[in-house]
């Protein structure tokens, strides 16, 4: 649970700990010290007290009229002292303690923390040995409890001072040096979203400030990682794109005249002998075949090089891919929102947006089980985003990403775009963004 908590909570519980135990330890002294003073500083009157007992005692004896000099001595003696004359028939003297009651400025818990010591003194006054009265000394101790009270309270106010101020000062410590820290832990957030550009500020300490450099150093060179690696994607892609054209190519220019010529051949063989029996059916079974060959030969150039986008553009070529796919699957409801805005998009750009379209498409026919799906294709300024969803079943938790989708993660990378799979609402999404600004192209003007 410590390490839960935050580095000034872990640094202020301590300190405070410290300053409320300083503060414990010096009432503790307090309680101890001050039963001593206040015992020393009373000595004194005690001494005088026993003096002035044996004095008047031996003043009784000697006087013709004890009685009489009794009464002149406590007539002598001031109300407002703390040696008075307390006669049998008055009862026990009262304690110091019951005396300190009546203090208004010292507060009484503070009073019941101290431990007063017994320094009342009483000296029996006789007179023809019989005992008359005492002396005794009855000490105000108000003055000195009062005392102890300004003490400690100037003790507790001089701990909360220097807990404040110490508390001022590392809280202002703690900022400046966690303030570098949480730069630099914003910076490798960045750096581990793909933000390179942005840099660490450097601050703070020696040691924080290396590290933010490092990290800054780091930042760029994984930048630089980062553009070699979107460079070459982009360099395998266009060689994949290449190698596709030239296949197609050589599908198109040497299988395409030889299923037509086969073809054109069965076709003339069947017309020149009408009834020739088992030769005609097996001539139609021939024609048959060679019609299903050059379907899927079309349906093969079609997903190595769709031409329909350099000839008719973008928004076209996937409005021509959304009717063969509803052809396909006339089961599934498929709705499109395509921006006609498209058609000035070419290039790697263009052959991207049309793949990840198509391959989606071929996912939700053969894996998703779906009823509907949308297909959505729009430019929002300088982006554009691409998301097919459909009501299918999902995608397998533990391969998102099939080989036809990671052949387009990796074109989407190479494009500096992100490529997304979502599960929301019972409905799957295949979500992509690209930034539309350095390939996008006006119209040219005729």
């Amino acid at each position: 649970m410590w390490h839960q908590l935050s580095f000034r909570t872990q640094l202020f519980l301590p300190l405070g700990a410290s300053f409320l135990a300083a503060l414990i330890l010096g009432g503790i002294l307090l309680q101890i010290f001050a039963t001593g003073q206040l015992a020393d500083e009373n000595e004194p009157a005690r001494r005088s007290t026993r003096i002035l007992a044996t004095a008047l005692n031996n003043t009784l004896r000697a006087s013709d009229n004890p009685q009489k000099t009794l009464d002149a001595f406590v007539q002598s003696l001031d109300t407002s002292s703390d040696i008075q004359f307390r006669r049998v028939e008055e009862g026990p003297s009262p304690s110091p303690r019951d005396d300190t009651r009546n203090l208004k400025l010292v507060p009484g818990w503070f009073i019941n923390l101290l431990t007063i010591p017994d320094m009342d003194t009483a000296s029996a006054v006789v007179i023809d040995g019989k005992h008359i009265g005492d002396i005794v000394f009855l000490p105000d101790l108000s003055a000195d409890l009062f005392e102890k009270w300004i003490g400690f309270l100037a003790l507790t106010s001089l701990v909360a001072m220097l807990m404040v101020l110490t508390g001022i000062i590392a809280y202002a410590f703690t900022g400046s040096a966690l303030r570098p820290l949480q730069h630099l832990g914003k910076g490798l957030t960045r750096m581990r979203r793909g933000d390179y550009a942005t840099p660490i500020p450097v601050g703070g300490p020696p040691e924080i400030r290396q590290s933010c450099a490092e990290a800054n150093a780091l930042a760029a060179t994984l930048a630089q990682l980062s553009q070699d690696n979107r460079d070459l994607m982009h360099r395998l892609v266009s060689l994949q794109d290449d190698e596709r054209r030239d296949l197609a190519r050589e599908l198109h220019d040497e299988l395409g005249p030889l299923l037509f010529s086969i073809r054109a051949g069965t076709i003339a063989l069947i017309d020149a002998s009408p009834q020739a029996g088992n030769l005609g059916n097996s001539a139609e079974e021939v024609l048959q075949s060679v019609e299903a060959l050059q379907q899927t030969n079309r349906r093969i150039l079609d997903r190595l090089r769709p031409l329909y986008i350099e000839e008719l553009g973008l928004a076209t070529s996937v409005q021509t891919l959304l009717r063969n796919f509803r052809k396909q699957a006339p089961h599934i409801i498929l709705t499109d929102t395509i921006d006609p805005d498209l058609d000035v998009i070419d290039g790697p750009l263009a052959r991207t947006v049309y793949r990840v379209i198509q391959e989606s498409l071929t996912n939700v026919l053969r894996h998703a089980k779906a009823g509907s799906a949308h297909v959505q294709a729009t430019i929002a300024g300088e982006t554009l985003i691409v998301e097919i969803s459909d009501d299918g079943g999902g995608f397998p938790a533990d391969n998102a990403f099939g080989r036809g989708l990671t052949g387009m993660h990796e074109r989407v990378r190479a494009l500096s775009g992100s490529l997304s799979l979502l599960r929301v609402d019972e409905r799957t999404y295949v979500r992509c963004r690209l930034p539309a600004e350095t390939t996008r192209e006006a119209p040219a003007s005729g």
